[in-house]
């Protein structure tokens, strides 16, 4: 099984959420034309940062997109940390009630901050991973001034052994080289390996260094190349398959083995 760990969606025609300028339905049916079984997928608000309205919203629009694809579309519960009452009875409402598979923590705060460990500890509680939007620019990146990086996860994870963690897109951007190196100590953060770029060695040396059970495919809605990187890897096949979708099924049989 195939699945893309980090995707997005827009929901029906509003003003809360992000507009990708591609309609779901071809979102989801360019993925599963590509071979992808099925999609983790989180929605984000179009203005940041995310007020309680607008996370809400942004969820209960995902989850009447899962409740469309089911087994197709899983959903990330998006929260801004900076309302901690409101974020965790979101979490809660998300997993227990909506029955979503993780969390979803954008740039409103970096993973350091006071305010991100309750929702930390929620997700620990649930049994369910953080996908944490991370990168190691090369430059100053002024509308992002609160992203984390590999490091500051890695340290987020020494904190918390017992959580899990998900570093967005190492080929999203930035120094890809530093990050890998940056999260390997860390044995509970995983690396999403999404994003355009597809430099030669990078899923190599993720792999080399990590170990192939510590990465999980995605695209980020980069499709061809979130795929032909894996599908291109000088990597056994059985580390592909890990890649590709095992891994990912095993973090989210975390949940079910609790239920």
């Amino acid at each position: 099984m195939v699945i893309d760990c980090h995707a997005h969606l827009t929901g029906a025609p509003n003003d809360v959420t992000i507009h990708w300028g591609v309609p779901d339905e071809k979102v989801i049916a360019d993925s599963e034309r590509l071979g992808i079984d099925a999609m983790c997928v989180s929605l984000l608000t179009r203005h940041r940062p995310a007020t309680p309205d607008g996370f809400r919203t942004c969820n209960r629009l995902l989850a009447e997109i899962t409740r469309r694809y089911p087994g197709r579309v899983f959903g990330y519960c998006y929260v801004n940390p900076g309302y901690q009452r409101e974020a965790v009875e979101e979490i809660h409402r998300c997993i227990e009630e909506y029955g979503f598979i993780g969390v979803k923590l954008y740039n409103e705060y970096k993973c350091l901050d006071p305010v991100v460990a309750p929702i930390v500890e929620t997700a620990i509680a649930l049994r369910v991973p953080i996908l944490h939007h991370a990168g190691h620019s090369h430059y100053y990146v002024a509308d992002q001034p609160n992203m984390s990086d590999g490091g500051e996860l890695a340290e987020l994870a020494r904190r918390y052994p017992e959580a899990t963690l998900i570093c967005a897109h190492v080929g999203g951007g930035g120094d890809w080289e530093w990050t890998i190196k940056a999260v390997q100590p860390a044995p509970n953060v995983y690396l999403d390996t999404s994003g355009s770029v597809f430099d030669a060695g990078m899923v190599e040396m993720a792999a080399r260094l990590l170990g192939p059970e510590r990465l999980l495919f995605g695209c980020d809605l980069s499709y061809t190349a979130g795929l032909g990187k894996i599908q291109a890897a000088a990597l056994p096949e059985e580390a592909k398959r890990r890649i590709l979708g095992e891994n990912m099924q095993r973090l989210l049989a975390q949940r079910e083995s609790q239920c």
